[in-house]
């Protein structure tokens, strides 16, 4: 008999010996210690496996198959590098499959018990035929077509609130009709050249709790109701907090609880079936931010054990 009071479990690939070794942005990922802290506040909430490899076959489905190919040997420039955010090596890789390998795991989830999480994902920037901004394979957007082309959905919202525009996913799925790509960020900041998402909502820099959740309410919900989405893919970054390093909003960590909150309590009252994903953070504070992801899985399962979508 399970110990926790759900069916719900998280996958993550941050266990893999790809995320601690190899190349990384001093300022992607937390300090090993604060990173072994998540992991504990999650699973004292709910299960964690580890993250499947992601089948080759399905990035080849969205990706252009000579980028992946050029990426799997390591056949890359060094402005690809650059625009990546770190140098290739093997991890690379890896650390894109087991990103997107979550993802899919959490979606297959989602369609089984109402909601799947990945304590990773949100590679929101990774195009069909290049890497930027840490995002090498669109671990979302591969889930998003799986769905679709296996007839396990037919209109997919794509809700994403980092802080970063969403600019890969916005060009890969721009010519699908069938998902919605929303997207409320910084306008100043990354990426500096913006795609056309579905709906974008460019916050000025220092926005707070009161303008980011007025514009949720009165620019986004409109919206995504008119679409009547059957599935939900959230990418509730936490970049968007003060003192985020790469960040230019001004969410307290009462603020982003309220967004959250506010966000999985509808999805859950609609009865979507959601995968969350973690995406983007860099605070100053380690420990605000680790509070922060955790107040997003709090979120979650407070709002889909209220209103259960289906039962494993």
């Amino acid at each position: 008999m399970s110990a926790f009071p759900h069916p719900f479990r998280a996958f993550t690939a941050f266990r893999r010996a790809a995320y601690t070794a190899g190349p990384a942005p001093r300022r992607q990922f937390l300090p090993r210690e604060f990173l072994e802290l998540l992991l504990s506040g999650a699973q004292a909430r709910l299960p964690l496996c580890d993250a499947p490899d992601l089948p080759w076959a399905l990035a080849e489905a969205v990706h252009d198959p000579e980028y992946l190919r050029r990426w799997r040997q390591g056949e890359v420039t060094r402005s690809e590098e650059r625009a990546l955010g770190f140098a290739w090596t093997p991890a690379v890789v890896q650390r894109g499959l087991g990103s997107s390998g979550a993802t899919l795991a959490a979606t297959r989830d989602a369609l089984q018990r109402g909601l799947g999480i990945n304590l990773g994902g949100g590679t929101h920037h990774a195009f069909a035929d290049r890497a930027e901004g840490f995002s090498f394979l669109n671990d979302v957007v591969i889930s998003a077509r799986w769905l679709l082309d296996a007839g396990y959905a037919r209109r997919i919202l794509v809700l994403d609130l980092d802080v970063h525009q969403g600019n890969g996913t916005a060009s890969m799925l721009r010519a699908e009709p069938r998902v919605l790509t929303v997207s409320v960020h910084a306008q100043s900041n990354y990426p500096f050249r913006k795609e056309r998402s579905g709906l974008d909502v460019g916050l000025p820099d220092g926005t707070g709790d009161q303008a980011y959740l007025q514009a949720l309410e009165t620019q986004v919900a409109p919206v995504v109701t008119a679409f009547r989405p059957d599935f939900l893919f959230y990418l509730a970054g936490a970049d968007v907090l003060a003192g985020d390093q790469l960040g230019r909003l001004a969410l307290s960590p009462e603020g982003v609880r309220a967004r959250d909150h506010r966000v999985l309590l509808w999805a859950a009252r609609a009865g979507l079936p959601t995968t969350v994903v973690m995406a983007g953070g860099y605070n100053r504070d380690p420990q605000t931010l680790i509070d922060v992801r955790l107040g997003t899985l709090d979120a979650a399962l407070n709002a889909f054990s209220r209103f259960p979508q289906c039962q494993p």
